[in-house]
């Protein structure tokens, strides 16, 4: 009996821990990969090429949050900085690149459909009917330290991906949060990765979009001929905060698109 007993018992707690193993694999298997995850953010980035005339004068980066079915085809819609479009001329093009992570990219037209330069926002809303685009859902508001990642097109060449942390968050006199407030990210951008996208690392949801950077004024030269230079400031980037986001693509009439799936 004395052995009889220890045999269940140890049968009991060989079936006990491989039931607790088994779920603790399942919960590793139920999350995405950085892989995976790197995987998406890649393929909902774009490349933003203003043109006239057929020649190259701007660049800037996007992100697609949402596919809308067109026929027999679709509408990737695009979101980006407002700034990117400020004094463009109506003899302008703009075109998104997409799959730029892969080589040189599918180029699709594509047109403003909201736009708003102020402040305290500073975004735009494009469409362009490309097949097989990919978006990225919505988020929620990131912590202080949340890891990010930023995808963008630093001077209209290749993509860049990079890593940082959330490194401030506005608060007000009592501690909480003030709504649609500016982030700051330590990851260091550069010129033409305004409007590109800010991800959560560890689910790859949207959570801010670049909105610029800080910047230093450097001499160049010497005097009669001094010269100054404005450069970025390394991990002082500032991200324009999903609340923001939400509010201007309601008021865009997209209240689809702001809500978080």
């Amino acid at each position: 009996m004395r052995v009889a007993w220890r045999l269940g018992s140890t049968m009991v707690l060989l079936l006990w821990v491989g039931a607790f193993g088994a779920g603790c694999v399942g919960g590793r298997l139920g999350r995405p990969s950085e892989r995976e995850i790197l995987k998406r953010i890649l393929g909902s980035s774009v490349q933003i090429v203003l043109e006239r005339n057929g020649d190259r004068f701007r660049t800037g980066s996007g992100v697609i949050i949402g596919v809308r079915p067109d026929g027999a085809s679709t509408d990737c819609l695009v979101l980006t900085s407002a700034h990117t479009f400020h004094a463009v001329g109506p003899a302008s093009e703009t075109y998104v690149l997409l799959d730029r992570h892969q080589g040189p990219g599918r180029r699709g037209r594509a047109r403003v459909l909201a736009v708003r330069e102020a402040d305290e926002v500073d975004l735009a809303l494009l469409e362009a009917p490309v097949p097989g685009c990919g978006a990225t859902a919505l988020g929620r508001p990131p912590a202080l330290g949340d890891r990010i990642w930023i995808v963008g097109f630093p001077w209209g060449r290749q993509l860049r991906l990079i890593g940082g942390i959330v490194s401030q968050i506005a608060l007000d006199d009592h501690g909480r949060r003030e709504a649609g407030s500016t982030l700051m990210v330590d990851a260091s951008v550069a010129y033409g990765m305004s409007g590109g996208g800010v991800f959560d690392a560890l689910s790859g949801r949207l959570v801010g979009v670049v909105q610029g950077y800080g910047t230093a004024r450097v001499p160049l030269g010497e005097k009669p001929a001094l010269q100054y230079i404005d450069v970025p400031v390394p991990g002082e980037t500032y991200v324009t905060s999903l609340e923001t986001i939400e509010r201007f693509l309601r008021d865009a009439g997209h209240p689809d698109l702001a809500a978080a799936s």
